[in-house]
């Protein structure tokens, strides 16, 4: 009879995990044993009465509990995200010099105009020197006088010379321009005290036509 009892027990297992399931075991008169699913014992039998809990119809996944501070896990079957994107540091952007910048500059290279003219001129004696003029004044070249017996004379006396001129090259034309201004330099330095007024006016002008020309690019 115990093994009957445990049998039953066994087979409505199946239907409990379902619902709520009462049990009853009943005994007659006679002894026999029956097992009943949710009915009663009849009257006049000993009744033994269980009641095998419900249980739940479907499974619940445990639920998972995120640590303070951490990011929520994402979840099942769920599609990873993309990383935001990075975006590019504003000092990598290359740098554009403004465009009315470099009209202004190339405009003032453009409207500069060469030098004036110079001329290297050439002396009786072979000296040779530069001149804004091509066409240099006569003027009196000195001459060594001599006395009847032959010897040098204390007398003076000259002779009416004209420099030769010759313009300039092109292409030479910067450089000369700035060795005049190194002698005039050189004069306003080193030379006389009562010349210095001019040799500072020509160092100016000078400097002024080498700096704001086309040889001061």
């Amino acid at each position: 009879m115990r093994l009957l009892w445990s049998l039953a027990l066994l087979a409505l297992t199946g239907a409990a995990q379902a619902q709520q399931v009462t049990i009853y075991r009943c005994t007659d008169a006679s002894g026999a044993l029956t097992v009943q699913n949710d009915v009663p014992c009849p009257k006049g039998s000993k009744q033994d009465k269980r009641v095998i809990g419900s249980a739940p119809t479907t499974s619940t996944p445990p639920a998972f509990v995120t640590p303070i501070g951490a990011a929520p896990a994402p979840p099942p079957n769920a599609a990873p995200k993309s990383p935001p994107a990075t975006p590019m540091p504003a000092s990598t952007a290359p740098a554009v010099p403004p465009a009315s910048t470099a009209q202004r500059d190339d405009s003032a290279v453009s409207d500069r105009l060469p030098p004036p003219t110079l001329f290297e001129c050439r002396t009786f004696d072979n000296d040779r020197y530069l001149s804004d003029k091509g066409d240099q004044p006569e003027r009196c070249a000195p001459l060594q006088t001599y006395g009847v017996n032959g010897g040098p004379s204390a007398g003076a006396a000259c002779q009416m010379v004209t420099d030769q001129c010759q313009r300039v090259a092109d292409g030479a034309l910067c450089e000369s321009w700035r060795q005049r201004l190194r002698q005039a330099e050189s004069q306003l330095r080193f030379g006389p005290v009562d010349q210095r007024a001019g040799a500072q006016a020509d160092v100016e002008r000078m400097g002024r036509i080498v700096r704001e020309s086309t040889c001061g690019q």
